[in-house]
């Protein structure tokens, strides 16, 4: 579990540095821009992170299915091995898409306006520049975002299913908190990030509002990181007893 939230932290930050810092600077400045190169370089990073995190957050589904459908097998199934395997196909499946998709819009010839519809360089503004015809490259992103949105959330849904049957079959009231206690901060993180990439990418695009996906994109590139830390270290014992015990400390120094 740990080693994975390792590098949930990580993507965090990732998203934090490839994204915010550009934010707050184009919000305090008078002139808002961006060259070429910085835009197509944050949509790079920006897809390897969020690819790389649908991937990584249906590997813990899989990591909290083990721990607790099969727990007397779980030393043996999620070996280090695994692990790396599993982290390892997260990243390669996350870089090459990003990638064959960066590479495809930045051949493409931007001779309308160039302005930003966005807070940041996504796909979706990026082709509304364009003046080529974008047809081709929509439905390779649709079916990338398809792929990569319903194949996580596939076994993630399939693994809660399993979770959820073998907690109500424990007899013990202790038993069901502390396995409801275990997943509970993965699946309301699961619920945010799914439901607003879900909502941004999976839809029509004569759908498309702006404002609207603005707020759905702020939940995911920036609310989503910041929240993750509170909602998986709030609910873990050991996270909470090392905080009491610095605060005391603290209050001793005093």
């Amino acid at each position: 579990m740990y080693f994975f939230l390792t590098h949930l932290s990580f993507l965090d930050i990732s998203y934090s540095s490839v994204i915010t810092p550009k934010t707050l600077q184009n919000l305090l400045a008078s002139t808002k821009s961006i060259s070429f190169l910085g835009c197509f370089t944050q949509m790079f990073f920006f897809v390897i992170c969020i690819i790389t995190e649908c991937y990584l957050l249906s590997s813990m589904a899989y990591d909290r299915y083990v721990a607790i459908c099969r727990p007397l097998h779980y030393p043996v199934i999620m070996s280090t091995r695994l692990c790396h395997a599993l982290l390892t196909s997260c990243y390669v499946i996350g870089i090459l898409d990003s990638t064959a998709i960066v590479l495809c819009i930045s051949r493409l010839h931007f001779c309308n306006s160039n302005v930003i519809q966005h807070f940041f360089c996504d796909t979706s503004p990026i082709l509304a520049l364009s003046c080529s015809d974008i047809f081709e490259i929509e439905i390779l992103i649709f079916i990338c975002a398809g792929f990569n949105l319903v194949l996580p959330l596939s076994t993630v849904c399939g693994s809660y299913v399993s979770i959820l049957s073998t907690i109500l079959k424990i007899s013990s009231t202790a038993g069901k908190k502390k396995a409801f206690s275990t997943c509970a901060s993965h699946l309301l993180g699961v619920t945010i990030f799914y439901s607003t990439t879900i909502f941004t990418y999976l839809k029509p695009k004569s759908s498309y509002f702006l404002g609207r996906d603005q707020v759905a994109s702020v939940f995911y590139t920036i609310v989503v990181p910041m929240l993750n830390p509170l909602i998986y270290s709030l609910r873990n014992k050991e996270v909470k007893s090392a905080a009491v015990r610095i605060l005391q400390k603290r209050q001793g120094l005093r």
